[in-house]
């Protein structure tokens, strides 16, 4: 793999769904995730972290040292109990090894065989216990530009599932929608805590891979036409950053080409990038 990341990083990515759910909220009748004061779409962070995911399992198919450790139906003390049997360690319940090297072996096999632990790191003290990483990379939640109203769509079934409802009425059913929004994400990329874990240029570089195209292999009826539109990527030149992450961020801002009428597509937007304020030792990358 190559060197282990010694640069700080921010980014801003905005995306953008056309009449679909981004991030349903199950305590809300799965309806899109809304802010209830000001109406803004929100989106997870671990709905993010999980495109992430999906890409990469897709892009390296699940292969060492690119393995996902949180997919879809993983037993994970099983999965914990692989390192120590590679490690020919023995487990004592809901603890790490008493020998420290033993346990550091543990956390470090992990973080070298799973991209998610290595990026965004993982609490592995299950009964098969693997201790706790904290990863480089991580999310705030994604919130819309401007304020949502999200619409109830009814849909119809035709087929029924016993032959005996054949005659009965069709069972009509009820999706939810955004008709158009351009949500805006920020994140941090710790180059101290990449070297604990051993996240790496090549890790970098397939997490910025995984930002743009994670909708690409992701589309469903549920969320409509999604897609990564804008990646703004702030380089510092040290590990420990040239600037503040809340300036850097402010280079960026956006701005509607029509305010008399609701947005209903990419177009609609300019987004603006202060190159004459950037700091000294700050790269501006544009995706």
């Amino acid at each position: 793999m190559s060197n282990v990341l010694d640069k700080r990083y921010e980014f801003v990515l905005f995306f953008e769904v056309e009449n679909g759910n981004p991030n349903g909220d199950p305590d809300a009748g799965n309806m899109p995730r809304i802010d209830p004061e000001t109406s803004h779409g929100l989106v997870t962070d671990v709905c993010l972290k999980r495109k992430v995911r999906n890409y990469v399992e897709l892009a390296k198919g699940g292969t060492n040292p690119f393995d996902i450790y949180v997919r879809e139906k993983a037993v994970l003390n099983d999965v914990n109990q692989e390192a120590y049997d590679d490690l020919n360690i023995k487990v004592e319940s809901k603890k790490l090894p008493k020998d420290a090297a033993q346990a550091n072996g543990v956390t470090q096999y992990m973080c070298n065989r799973f991209y998610d632990i290595r990026s965004f790191g993982a609490v592995m003290t299950t009964d098969v216990n693997c201790g706790q990483v904290r990863g480089p990379i991580q999310f705030g939640f994604a919130k819309s530009l401007d304020p949502i109203i999200p619409q109830e769509i009814t849909i119809t079934r035709m087929a029924v599932t016993h032959k005996k409802d054949v005659d009965k009425e069709r069972t009509m059913g009820r999706k939810h929608i955004v008709p158009y929004a351009l949500y805006r994400v920020e994140g941090y990329i710790s180059a101290p805590l990449a070297k604990k874990t051993g996240f790496s240029e090549e890790d970098l570089e397939l997490f910025w891979q995984a930002l743009v195209d994670m909708f690409e292999h992701d589309h469903s009826a549920a969320r409509g036409k999604m897609a990564s539109r804008k990646l703004v990527i702030f380089e510092h030149e040290t590990a420990l950053g040239n600037a503040q992450a809340h300036k850097l961020f402010d280079l960026v801002t956006t701005k509607r080409k029509e305010e008399n009428k609701p947005p209903r597509a990419f177009a609609d937007y300019t987004i603006m990038i202060n190159h004459a304020e950037r700091p000294d030792g700050i790269t501006i990358i544009e995706r």
